[in-house]
């Protein structure tokens, strides 16, 4: 079942406060009701929902720990099941074509999806984290869109609202996709919320959407969830998951690259 429009909504208004609190400090609510222009009970609404990063406490929006949640950061998962994610890109590089216009998440696993990709081959790409413009700004025949706002260091990413527009207004028809988990039941989740609004943008703009992940990444949970995992044409999984866990994916269209495939 699809994330209906008035869930969407909620993940950009707090993905929204989240910027403001994490430059700011602690937001009035009535302010930030103001600035998103709805009531201070949707704000309030919006707080008290299961998918918030934030809080309310007299009469401000607040950054707060989720509990269980582990806070991601670039540095510390770029050497996690490294060998995996590059299987994972590399089968996945394999489904682009020549003059494809692709959008690439952001995260440790699509550098090694960007590094996969043909060098020469002419391409399209529209990405938004500061590592994949890196790579791609490299390559001779790619035309680079990086979509601007609000720098988020930890996922050397950006977000802003203006971004979420020009990324509607693109369209591209190759989506490749990043989680740190993947639930049969709960669909595709990841750690930090501002990511939510630009990876649902995208999934939405595409043709197809492709999702690659390590196999530790499969049973997992995170915080932020942001698609059902009908929305994706194929999910590329790198390595060799216990058989008892991938009997529960069975049903769906995963394909596993394994290191004794290459």
């Amino acid at each position: 079942m699809r994330r209906t429009a008035g869930a969407e909504a909620r993940a950009v208004r707090l993905a929204r406060m989240q910027e403001l609190v994490e430059a700011g400090g602690p937001l009035p609510i009535k302010q930030a009701a103001q600035q998103l222009d709805v009531t201070e009970m949707t704000i309030r609404r919006d707080l008290a929902s299961a998918e918030s990063p934030l809080s309310a406490l007299g009469g401000y929006v607040l950054a707060t720990t989720l509990p269980g949640a582990e806070r991601y950061s670039l540095d510390e998962a770029s050497d996690q099941h490294a060998a995996n994610k590059r299987l994972a890109c590399e089968r996945a590089a394999g489904l682009v074509q020549p003059h494809d216009s692709l959008f690439i998440d952001c995260g440790t696993t699509m550098v090694h999806f960007a590094e996969a990709l043909p060098p020469e081959m002419p391409l399209s790409v529209v990405c938004y984290s500061t590592n994949i413009a890196q790579v791609l700004s490299r390559r001779p025949n790619t035309q680079l869109m990086l979509l601007g706002g609000l720098y988020h260091p930890s996922s050397a990413t950006f977000f802003s609202d203006e971004g979420l527009q020009y990324l509607a207004r693109l369209g591209v028809n190759k989506a490749f996709i990043s989680a740190g988990g993947i639930d049969l039941e709960r669909g595709a989740s990841c750690s930090n919320f501002h990511e939510v609004p630009v990876k649902q943008a995208a999934i939405r703009s595409a043709s197809q959407s492709f999702l690659i992940v390590d196999e530790s990444k499969l049973g997992t949970l995170r915080p932020a969830f942001f698609s059902p995992l009908d929305a994706f044409a194929r999910i590329v999984v790198g390595g060799s998951p216990e058989a008892s866990l991938k009997k529960q994916f069975k049903d769906l269209p995963l394909e596993f690259a394994r290191a004794a495939d290459a």
